[in-house]
């Protein structure tokens, strides 16, 4: 038999190998990849949005403490590239309006004890406590009242409606039994006083000019105006002796005192230790603020509130101390925690993302160790693939080689020629070439076989015939 001679074999260029492993990569890992980025997608549905680059703060009236501090924080914001808007207000009643009404605003600082009858704890969330500030009660005369049932038939400025003033003195007013004239009761032993809407600098005026007989007023302890009235003969402080009761009928109340001389120790102001009751301020927001913020808040209210004042140490506020509502939960990891290692160390929106897509850690972790995990066994099945699916018909030539007649040798011979040529084309890494050569080889041995079997066929003697 004549030996059957081969082309040579097809030398593979680089580019064509490259080409050839970039499309094996994608039949092998292309799947698991494709998989692992439609789980990302979906997660990505449950994380919440991108933090929007404005946020809306209730604050107070523009001569207040609440707008002044809300500015300070809008400075920590600008550093942060997040822009905080300021919203001018009658007070905490009007901020607690808004936080309700208008989906705009979802951050308010408000005073304690000023929530609305119908809030509950769920509707609204507790970021901090800020700082105590206390009521201070000026009267007219010339010795200091002690008790607010004094006041009874007095013209008194409670502050504006809508304001955190307002709300508290009208609390303390009516728990000693005394009501506005303006309301209608039918309880012949509540006394009457004459409400006056003032606050700020224009009750200050009328109490110096005679024209009420009291006011009440919210306000820092560094404040301009409770130093003028400090120093003014013809106005006292009054001296709350009941300011223990007060604390404990009122939650959201806190007793203090104002130290002799604190305020001015030249002038000696105040002459004497005076009681008085003091709510906290408090910074909340609703459920809808974003939680990105809450971080930025807390760093705000820690520079401005953290060093402490006359009534109470550093390091104190801010808190939740004085919170009336469930404290936000990022809030609550705060002050438990501290800031977050991200929060410390890189920007705020890089934070803001990298926190956001922790929720989506889970699901590509699941998905992307079992899938990368297959993917190699997969890779190495494909490799062999090329080599032993010409096993199968390598061992059906192999087995029948002895009883196969010269027909089907020939053609047993052809398909191994069909094969090894195949094999001079085909690419393989060279890790797999040990299956490679081994294939080569037993072609080779089957080869040999069909042409030994041949050569005895022709030679062997012809059966006799009977």
């Amino acid at each position: 038999m004549a030996e059957s001679t081969s082309p040579p074999p097809r030398r593979t260029s680089v580019l064509e190998e490259f080409h050839e492993a970039r499309i094996e990569f994608y039949k092998t890992w292309g799947p698991a990849l494709l998989l692992t980025l439609i789980g990302f997608l979906i997660a990505w549905f449950f994380v919440k949005p991108a933090p929007p680059d404005t946020v809306v703060i209730a604050a107070g009236p523009p001569d207040g403490a609440y707008y002044a501090f809300a500015q300070e924080y809008a400075e920590v914001f600008a550093e942060n590239g997040v822009t905080l808007e300021i919203r001018e207000t009658a007070g905490s009643i009007e901020n607690y309006r808004l936080l309700r009404e208008d989906d705009g605003v979802q951050l308010a600082i408000v005073q304690g004890g000023t929530a609305p009858p119908d809030s509950t704890e769920e509707s609204y969330e507790a970021i901090a406590s800020l700082y105590l500030e206390p009521v201070w009660i000026f009267t007219r005369g010339e010795t200091a009242e002690t008790d607010l049932r004094s006041l009874a038939g007095k013209r008194i400025a409670v502050g504006p409606d809508g304001s955190g003033t307002s709300s508290i003195a009208l609390k303390l007013l009516a728990a000693n039994g005394l009501e506005p004239d303006d309301t209608e009761t039918e309880d012949t032993s509540v006394d009457r006083f004459a409400a006056v809407p003032l606050s700020g600098v224009a009750a200050a005026e009328q109490l110096l000019d005679g024209d009420i007989d009291a006011a009440f007023f919210v306000l820092s302890p560094q404040s301009e105006l409770i130093h003028d009235l400090l120093r003014d003969d013809s106005s006292r402080l009054v001296r709350l002796k009941r300011h223990d009761a007060y604390s404990q009928l009122f939650p959201f109340l806190s007793s203090v005192t104002l130290a002799e001389g604190v305020i001015d120790l030249q002038q000696n102001l105040p002459p004497e230790p005076i009681p008085q009751i003091a709510p906290a301020a408090n910074l909340i927001c609703t459920p809808e603020l974003h939680d990105a913020f809450i971080p930025l808040l807390l760093k705000a209210a820690r520079r401005v509130h953290g060093s402490g004042d006359i009534y109470v140490e550093p390091s104190r506020f801010p808190s939740l101390e004085f919170a009336e509502f469930r404290p936000h939960p990022v809030a609550l990891d705060y002050y438990e925690s501290g800031p977050s290692l991200l929060q410390r160390h890189v920007p705020f929106w890089v934070a803001s993302l990298i926190d956001r897509t922790k929720i989506m850690l889970l699901p590509l972790i699941t998905l992307a160790i079992p899938l990368f995990k297959l993917a190699p066994p997969v890779y190495r099945w494909r490799i062999r693939s090329r080599i032993y699916r010409w096993y199968k018909v390598l061992r059906e030539i192999d087995q029948h080689v002895d009883r196969s007649t010269a027909e089907q040798r020939e053609r047993n011979l052809n398909t191994l020629s069909e094969m090894q040529q195949e094999l001079e084309e085909i690419s393989v890494p060279l890790s797999y070439m040990e299956e490679f050569y081994n294939l080569r080889l037993h072609i080779d041995l089957v080869r040999r076989r069909l042409e030994s079997v041949g050569e005895r066929s022709a030679t062997a003697p012809a059966a006799p015939h009977g």
